[in-house]
């Protein structure tokens, strides 16, 4: 289709019969030339659809214009079914992205549901690694160690729950039995002075039990600020060497002090603790006629202490690992079991709550080593 114009006479245009009739009057040649000179553009003329141009000559301007609304029609069914095409993909995509989510989380709800159900009763439970994908794997290992260290602290708990009803039992029991015996009969002024001090012995017992199991409980929270005071280690164990020298010479046994003390850093009362433990505990199971060796290593962070002491009957490694355990008692053959089972409990208290170590060596068979490390400030 084309249409003409006399540049002089704007309103006269000439073409075809059909294309002039669809011109509507408002139309106007000259301002489609001013705005699109040579230039192909897109034009909207009685609903229909066309790709015009504008071609000028000396003496008219030629309008040409090719209807497009088959293509124009085909362009707008192509962007309605890309439309569609694209909604659809972004639904299965969002679909898929949904269940991929939903499976990759699976493993943390079961997680989840595995944490929900931790009692005192299902701490054994584990989760299976293998059956985790990879990213996961760690978390599921880490979460099996958590409760593995739950599970070991809840029987230590409960172990050490049996054991002070067991230890407060007998003292109290002895106690109500003795009151009961005295009481069964008018004594002599003699008999309940013998029962009072059987009495008072057995308080004096359960008194101690219960402040060390204070003691165990309040080194459980660590040390503050203030209470890590300098603490010369040569003098402290001077002292108590001095202290435990005369029931060691009941035995012929003799102390050994060697090596480079310095001072440590924490509660002087607390360390006093430690190491008058250590030096009993020596004293107690060594062998007669031997000597108990105190050597010590000072560095600029921290102070290794040894105790040495010859036992007087062989003793296997496993056997002094149990030493630690609260309650545990070593039976001697030949001597009368003394104390709790606290001992060294309370000495590895002690040292963890000043950032320190404590470790069992036995040596030959017949050498009991105990080795404290502390922090110190040389």
């Amino acid at each position: 289709m084309n249409a003409l114009t006399d540049k002089t006479k704007p309103s006269n245009i000439w073409g075809s019969v059909h294309f002039a009739h669809e011109l509507g009057d408002d139309f106007n040649l000259i301002t489609l030339w001013q705005n699109n000179a040579q230039q192909q553009f897109v034009t909207h003329i009685n609903d229909r659809h066309y790709r015009a141009i504008v071609i000028e000559n000396e003496q008219a301007l030629s309008l040409i214009a090719l209807p497009i609304d088959v293509h124009h029609q085909y362009l707008v069914q192509f962007n309605r079914q890309l439309s569609l095409i694209l909604f659809v993909i972004t639904l299965l995509l969002v679909s898929i992205a949904a269940l991929s989510v939903y499976w990759g989380f699976a493993p943390l709800a079961t997680i989840v549901q595995k944490m929900k159900g931790i009692n005192p009763e299902r701490l054994d439970e584990r989760l299976t690694v293998s059956d985790m994908p990879l990213e996961l794997r760690p978390l599921a290992q880490s979460y099996n160690l958590m409760l593995a260290k739950l599970e070991s602290n809840f029987d230590s708990l409960s172990r050490f729950s049996d054991n002070i009803a067991h230890e407060l039992r007998t003292p109290l029991a002895t106690l109500t039995t003795q009151t009961q015996v005295m009481l069964s009969k008018p004594r002599s002024l003699e008999e309940y002075t013998e029962q009072l001090h059987h009495q008072h012995h057995t308080l004096a017992q359960l008194s101690s039990l219960i402040n060390n199991m204070l003691l165990l409980a309040k080194t459980q929270k660590g040390l503050s600020d203030s209470q890590r005071q300098p603490v010369d280690s040569e003098v402290l164990l001077t002292k108590l060497i001095d202290y435990f020298e005369l029931i060691a010479e009941e035995r012929d046994i003799s102390f050994e002090k060697s090596g480079a003390f310095g001072l440590l850093l924490g509660d002087n009362s607390l360390l006093q603790r430690l190491f008058a433990n250590l030096l009993s505990n020596a004293i107690y199971y060594a062998a007669s006629n031997s000597v108990i060796e105190i050597q010590s290593v000072t560095t600029s962070k921290m102070a290794t202490i040894t105790i040495t002491n010859q036992l007087p009957e062989p003793l296997a490694q496993k056997e002094a690992d149990k030493l630690f355990e609260r309650f545990y008692r070593y039976d001697k053959a030949d001597q009368h079991q003394a104390g709790a089972g606290l001992g060294l409990s309370i000495v590895q208290a002690i040292a963890k709550a000043h950032s320190g170590t404590v470790s069992i060596r036995i040596k030959d068979e017949y050498y009991f080593e105990v080795t404290v490390e502390l922090p110190s400030l040389r």
